[in-house]
């Protein structure tokens, strides 16, 4: 697998895969959002309105996974020097941030009949809320610093500062009293939620995953693509500055 840690490699996987990944993402779409509607029932406290977990909470697992994944690449840049870790910790905080806000807008949907409030300063809102703030700050911190190398590792220190959050937000369940109710799909005794509203919950998730994956691909071929680019432009920039001074030096020699 070292071998894709090369851009060219990289690239001929990405061109490979991204068509598949693709094509399963949307057919889990669209078997995942057939059973929320069609095969889940209702909740008998919540009614129709529980059909928003099936966006929000896959939209908040991949919040934390996405960061999960840039702390990794975060590192890659720092320890390893990783040829290909700063374009993916660079790609994947736009999506980061993508799903963080669409966690925090359908559980404000969701929240309002619910708990009779759009937001609340719950301390797992307020903490989703901070990382959404930490997204869009390595988003700015990217576009301002011209330099990729300075921009990388700036980008990655900023990281793995803000992975302190990522343990609040999972556990702020169990170590304040808040609204939002315990862990209840992955716990040691197993899950409390019925088979008929699980499954369609993990086909979603695992959609999601996908979507991420997909589009994180995507993303890291286009910042290859873009840095190919950019250094083609200043070599040509480059070669083209020498024949211009050269005629300036020497004006006689351009007739």
């Amino acid at each position: 697998m070292l071998k894709y840690a090369n851009p060219t490699h990289f690239l001929r996987l990405a061109n490979a895969a991204v068509p598949w990944l693709a094509a399963v993402t949307a057919a889990l779409f669209a078997a995942g959002l057939y059973m929320t509607f069609f095969t889940a029932p209702a909740d008998y406290q919540q009614g129709e309105t529980v059909r928003i977990m099936f966006i929000h909470v896959p939209a908040a697992w991949l919040s934390l996974m996405v960061y999960g994944a840039m702390t990794l690449a975060a590192l890659g840049t720092l320890v390893w020097r990783h040829p290909l870790a700063d374009a993916a910790q660079k790609t994947a905080a736009p999506i980061g941030a993508a799903f963080t806000f669409v966690c925090l807008v359908t559980g404000s949907l969701w929240g309002k009949p619910m708990w009779g409030t759009w937001w609340v300063w719950d301390a797992r809102l307020t903490s989703e809320l901070v990382l959404l703030l930490i997204y869009l700050g390595l988003v700015a911190l990217w576009r301002t610093i011209e330099d990729p190398g300075k921009a990388a590792r700036a980008a990655a220190i900023l990281t793995l500062v803000g992975v302190v959050n990522i343990p609040v937000i999972k556990f702020s369940v169990d170590w304040w009293n808040t609204l939002h109710q315990p862990a209840s799909v992955f716990r040691m005794g197993g899950s409390t939620i019925h088979p008929s509203m699980l499954w369609p919950l993990l086909v979603m998730a695992l959609a999601a995953s996908l979507l991420f994956l997909t589009l994180h691909l995507m993303a890291i071929r286009n910042e290859i693509l873009r840095r190919r680019l950019r250094r083609l432009s200043i070599l040509a920039a480059r070669e083209g500055e020498a024949p211009r001074r050269a005629m300036e030096m020497f004006p006689g020699n351009a007739s």
